[in-house]
């Protein structure tokens, strides 16, 4: 029986001409997998037959785009993820989801090798495999741009000679990742830290220096998930996709940061998440009322090494299957409203409710009816103060010697 060999298939160029490259280099039957993650842009279908014409013995869609704005977009708002303080994973979490549909292709076609078309400096390579060896032990992976030398001038060659139904002669500088919870853009004339980003490189928002009138939207969540947007019901993935239009019409969600790899390279990466940051920024401030002190604070150190496992294709961890559980017993309580405004590049709030709210109004008033007992903070300071007291008496009285 001839080998069968499972490949991620974005449509593009690179991976369309891996179908061929990868039979010829290898003797295989090639199967090309298209994953639907809310990128935008063509139909399953034309990406489906391309892969038929470009010579896929079989080609697998999947549309996955409710399933990724549940299972991995709510859980990395749940956690406030920002590698590095910056980036909303835009693209680290849509690798496992991918990953899943590969697998079970494989499983399907009865595939013993996996495919990806990621490059030999990038983190994707690291995701695509670490996620494939956790499902599926037992399949082999390949990277046809890193391990079987199929280079950009090489694949438009290849395309070239063997007629292949795709644009080769289109040329664009830069890196392009999408999907439902924002774009990420890389290389060319970004490679130049210096380099200021040019106007075309967005397509997710308009520029925040010239806004249309400010937009005040009100988030409903429930257990740290948006419900209702102004009131009416939503799905997670219509949340997204609502804040996308109206946060992107604001310019809300560009970020340009220079990020460190998991490879070792620092990287210069622009990002669109409009509707990602919208929803962090409403989901921070309601837990700011509904979740107790110490454990928000701890919470806050589990986003950041959360957001380093994601970041670093550790999706399927143990350890972050663990914090995980962590984060989702902190959301019983992120119930309630947020108002903002969206404006100019900015997501501001100005207004928030819950009943499950921890803020109580007559301990925090300054006016009659205050119901805090000034008195107990005399004692409080005494105490809280002693230990660093001590400590200071022992040094004067060290030094004094």
């Amino acid at each position: 029986m001839t080998e069968r060999i499972v490949l991620a298939y974005s449509g593009g160029l690179d991976t369309s001409v891996a179908i061929g490259w990868i039979g010829e280099a290898t003797g295989a039957e090639v199967i090309a997998v298209a994953v639907d993650v809310g990128q935008g842009g063509e139909s399953l279908e034309t990406i489906r037959q391309r892969a038929l014409g470009c010579g896929a013995v079989e080609a697998y869609v999947a549309d996955a785009s409710d399933e990724f704005a549940n299972e991995y977009c709510m859980p990395t708002l749940k956690a406030n993820a920002l590698y590095q303080g910056h980036y909303p994973l835009v693209s680290a979490i849509s690798r496992p989801v991918i990953v899943k549909h590969l697998v079970k292709a494989a499983r399907e076609f009865g595939a013993t090798t996996v495919a990806h078309g990621c490059t030999g400096k990038g983190n994707d390579q690291v995701r695509f495999e670490v996620g494939i060896q956790t499902l599926g032990p037992d399949l082999k992976c390949i990277a046809p741009v890193r391990d079987l030398a199929l280079t950009r001038d090489k694949a438009i060659a290849f395309a070239e000679e063997k007629g292949l139904p795709i644009e080769t002669t289109k040329k664009n500088p830069y890196s392009i990742d999408q999907n439902v919870w924002g774009r990420a853009v890389e290389t060319g004339y970004l490679e130049d830290i210096w380099n200021a980003p040019t106007k075309d490189i967005y397509d997710y928002t308009a520029a925040p220096e010239f806004p249309p009138a400010p937009d005040e939207v009100t988030i409903s969540f429930e257990a740290g998930v948006p419900v209702a947007i102004d009131g009416v019901k939503v799905t997670p993935l219509q949340a997204i996709k609502e804040l996308n239009r109206r946060a992107g019409a604001q310019g809300v969600g560009r970020i340009d940061v220079v990020e460190d790899r998991l490879v070792g390279i620092k990287s210069r990466e622009i990002y669109e998440a409009p509707g990602a940051m919208a929803l962090i920024t409403a989901h921070k401030h309601l837990e700011d009322i509904t979740v107790e002190r110490e454990q928000a604070r701890f919470k806050a150190t589990v986003g950041q090494r959360w957001s380093e496992l994601v970041y670093d294709g550790q999706w399927f961890s143990p350890l972050k299957r663990s914090l995980d559980a962590f984060i989702e017993d902190t959301q019983k309580h992120v119930s309630g409203d947020i108002r903002m405004t969206l404006h100019g590049g900015q997501a501001v709030v100005n207004g928030r409710r819950s009943e499950t709210s921890l803020y109580d109004f007559d301990l925090a008033t300054y006016d009659t009816g205050d119901t805090f007992d000034q008195s107990m903070a005399r004692g409080f300071i005494e105490l809280w103060g002693m230990s660093a007291k001590v400590a200071s008496g022992r040094d004067i009285r060290v030094a004094g010697k």
